[in-house]
């Protein structure tokens, strides 16, 4: 393990040494900014003003990226030449307008979260203006900055290995400083049912081990509804929203294992094992299955905020299941169903009510007609109130015809630049679970356009880009982190700036402060020692 940390550091001590502007270290780079003349000199102790307490947050995360880069006291009080407010006028949200000059700063912002994101670039400034700083000084800059996307996620996946809480909050205090809005929790799958249902203890008490992993069988890992309160509320301070998947039809053998009964009949006898049973399906012909989901969406409306839930709808093995089952063909013919695949139009109409009822937008994994170009139409018909998320390589320009054909809104995940669990480069991780991944490198991650080069009129209906994290291979948060980084950093370049502010030459540069600074804070990445000195 020494040879391998004394190559990191050296390696990190060749990262070009660039942090020597108010510009170097911006990412994702903002909108709009200019750099004008002359600065702002603080003193030891300044003041801070904030317009309401809702910026509260806001304001002791100032005070300590102050006392962080410049031994600063802030101290709050009318006459102050440090600012934070709030205007709604601005066109969005989550946009700021960050001002810097002789006489002050100001950080203006549509709500609370663009006073956040207003906090995180001036943090930026300051680590990438290190002459400046040193001397207690701020460039004058003009920001007016406002986000491409209006979701900018990652998604977590601790139904494959658990991860503790406080883990997952490291992870979002990442997300938080390069904006990331949204970080979606895959909570089920077939190795692990990670969240307490109260109506249903036993698909925790019985669901939750993974006997084929000796430390994880011990006892049941989950996350209490005590813990993601908590957890929710942690991100919701750091303006990241989480949105819980519980992955239905299939990818439910841990479920299957609690209740045999929820399978197709003809699968009740068969043995499953924890975390080696794969290819299962929840029946669609069993009443109780669409019970156990109301009770299950009923809990997750009354924990999460978000108000959206994403309900999988991926890789179900219907030709193994569905397509096999007496109980099922004769639904099929009940219905006037042609194909076994229309029955996941005749699941989903009833658990996304359910979903609906309980005041919960549904989000799911959009499946074509093919998983492999060329693709036609959707796998089943998707109601227009469902967003639906592209993720199969090479389908999303697919993806996004049709659901601007259908009127469904679309988050981009495409495999070929968001999918963080393949390996960054040749022969890198995953070194276990590799089914021989393809590479999604970090320049193919910062290629990704969220416009598709589309008219804006013909990209309206895409809300978004998210980097998955499936957790087959990655066991704990290192791994997690040094999987995200420094790919995430280039997507969240791609969700925040338009297209025309963008370069990869720049970004390359601008990464190099951003890795050091996330080395001094113990973050795990992966050394890009493919593009180290080859952007110039």
């Amino acid at each position: 393990m020494k040879p391998l940390v004394t190559l990191l550091l050296v390696l990190l001590c060749a990262l070009p040494l660039r942090a020597q502007s108010p510009l170097s270290a911006l990412l994702p780079y903002p909108n709009h900014i200019t750099v004008g003349e002359g600065e702002l000199r603080l003193r030891a102790t300044e003041s801070l003003a904030i317009s309401s307490e809702e910026l509260r947050f806001a304001a002791d995360a100032l005070k300590s990226l102050f006392h962080k880069r410049m031994d600063l006291s802030l101290e709050e009080g009318a006459k102050a030449r440090i600012r934070l407010s709030i205007d709604p006028t601005l066109p969005h949200r989550e946009g700021y307008r960050l001002t810097v000059g002789r006489k002050g700063l100001s950080i203006e912002g549509g709500s609370a979260a663009g006073v956040f994101y207003g906090i995180q670039t001036l943090d930026q400034l300051l680590t990438g203006d290190s002459h400046r700083t040193a001397r207690r000084c701020i460039a004058a800059v003009n920001s007016d900055d406002a986000p491409l996307c209006s979701t900018r996620a990652l998604m977590l996946d601790p139904a494959r290995h658990f991860l503790p809480i406080g883990d997952i909050k490291r992870y979002i205090d990442e997300m938080a400083r390069y904006k990331y809005n949204r970080l979606q929790l895959h909570l089920t799958d077939d190795q692990g049912w990670r969240i307490e249902i109260k109506s249903h203890p036993e698909l925790t008490a019985r669901g939750a081990f993974r006997t084929d992993i000796p430390r994880h069988a011990e006892r049941p890992q989950y996350y209490t509804q005590e813990q993601l309160r908590d957890l929710v509320a942690y991100a919701a301070q750091r303006h990241v929203e989480i949105v819980p998947e519980i992955d239905v039809p299939g990818h439910t053998a841990a479920l299957l294992t609690v209740y045999p009964q929820f399978r197709c009949v003809f699968l009740r006898d068969s043995v499953f094992a924890e975390g080696k049973t794969f290819n299962m399906m929840l029946s669609a012909a069993v009443p109780e299955v669409y019970t156990l989901m109301d009770d299950v969406l009923r809990e997750i409306a009354q924990l999460f905020p978000s108000r959206t839930v994403h309900l999988g709808g991926d890789e179900s093995a219907i030709a193994h299941n569905w397509a096999r089952s007496d109980e099922h063909l004769a639904l099929m013919r009940q219905e006037g169903y042609t194909r076994p695949e229309q029955l996941m139009g005749h699941f989903f109409d009833r658990v996304l009510s359910s979903a609906r009822r309980h005041g919960l937008h549904p989000v799911l994994w959009c499946e074509l007609d093919n998983i492999y170009p060329p693709a036609t139409d959707y796998l089943f018909p998707y109601p227009d109130d469902v967003t639906l998320v592209a993720w199969r390589g090479g389908l999303t320009p697919t993806c996004i015809e049709l659901t601007r054909k259908y009127g469904n809104p679309l988050l981009l995940a495409p495999g070929e630049h968001c999918y963080f669990d393949y390996p960054q480069y040749e022969n890198d991780l995953p070194e276990f679970q590799n089914w021989g991944m393809p590479l999604t490198t970090l320049q193919q991650a910062y290629a990704f356009d969220p416009t598709y080069g589309l008219p804006h009129g013909q990209y309206a209906h895409l809300t978004g880009v998210m980097g998955t994290l499936w957790g087959e291979a990655i066991r704990d948060i290192n791994r997690a982190f040094y999987m995200t980084y420094p790919r995430g950093l280039a997507l969240a370049e791609a969700g925040w700036t338009q297209p025309t502010h963008r370069d990869w030459t720049s970004f390359v540069g601008r990464m190099y402060p951003n890795l050091n600074e996330m080395m001094r804070r113990g973050v795990s990445f992966r050394v890009p020692t493919e593009v180290i000195g080859k952007a110039d």
